[in-house]
């Protein structure tokens, strides 16, 4: 792995054993990325999701997680035992999901949920330091926020808080699974500056999993296309338009436009060859 080199993942695969036998979720999937926006696209179910857990550790039972190599800042994390993999998550690898309800305790106020990341300093600090996440991913009121349960937070508030979660331990690399879904157009574009303020100052690298391919594609510096567990195509963000594979043509056919002429969306017509058919903008 190189100097500039922060997750290395060789020939990853997650498994799951079902009475009609063995699925594969995701089907050797290989990349490698520094301190940068690395963009996963691809329809629910492609694999991008398991993807982000099978690197975090996330992946329940009967799941079964392999790779040739999966490696962490040097660390190597198929041969990690499970108290270091606690270790990394949070502080070091950390997650944001799409839904806050899964990701906070709903007996636990907000600002003590943040605080739990600034063990080691006194009460009074760990919620200013709270307190300033919340201001940080510009949540107004942060005061009544702070107070707050989940329960009485909207949707995109509990996100917010979620995110603010994530990012106090100041981790080396955030996996952030559809991070905005849950937001207004306004409020995602300020929480997709403040993440790309952190990788910009080479503080972390970000894997940003979507459905999006023009936020994708505007927001992160290279994309991978999911399919049916594999990579199907790897190019610069700034050449996603032009992608070639017909996977990826028909995902960007089929987005909506404002300006576009009227009628039903084309529909993908699949071909089992894109199973194993590289991409024409580079090779994953």
């Amino acid at each position: 792995m190189s100097a500039q080199a922060l997750l290395a993942v060789e020939d990853l695969r997650v498994s799951f054993a079902t009475a009609t036998g063995v699925v594969e979720a995701v089907r050797g999937v290989s990349f490698t990325m520094g301190r940068e926006r690395l963009g996963i696209v691809g329809e629910s179910g492609s694999g991008k999701s398991m993807t982000g857990r099978a690197i975090l550790g996330l992946v329940p039972p009967p799941g079964r997680v392999d790779a040739r190599r999966l490696e962490f800042d040097g660390i190597d994390l198929t041969a990690a035992g499970s108290k270091r993999r606690r270790a990394l998550r949070g502080r070091r690898i950390a997650m944001i999901l799409q839904d806050p309800n899964y990701s906070l305790n709903p007996v636990i106020t907000a600002g003590r949920q943040i605080a739990e990341a600034y063990r080691g300093l006194s009460r009074a600090a760990a919620r200013e330091r709270a307190l300033g996440m919340l201001e940080a991913v510009r949540v107004p009121d942060p005061e009544r926020v702070l107070r707050a349960y989940p329960h009485e937070l909207s949707g995109g508030m509990a996100q917010r808080v979620m995110i603010a979660m994530m990012l106090a331990p100041g981790p080396d690399l955030l996996i952030a699974d559809e991070p905005t879904s849950a937001l207004d157009v306004s409020v995602r574009v300020q929480v997709l500056a403040i993440l790309d303020d952190l990788v910009g100052r080479g503080r972390m690298g970000l894997i940003l999993i979507s459905h999006d391919l023009g936020l994708v594609a505007s927001f992160c510096d290279r994309v991978l296309v999911m399919y049916d567990g594999r990579i199907v195509e790897s190019c610069r963000a700034s050449e996603l338009e032009s992608a070639r594979h017909p996977y990826t043509r028909g995902l960007l056919a089929a987005r909506p436009r404002i300006d576009g002429p009227g009628g039903e969306l084309p529909v993908l017509d699949r071909d089992p060859a894109w199973r194993d058919a590289p991409g024409v903008c580079g090779a994953p």
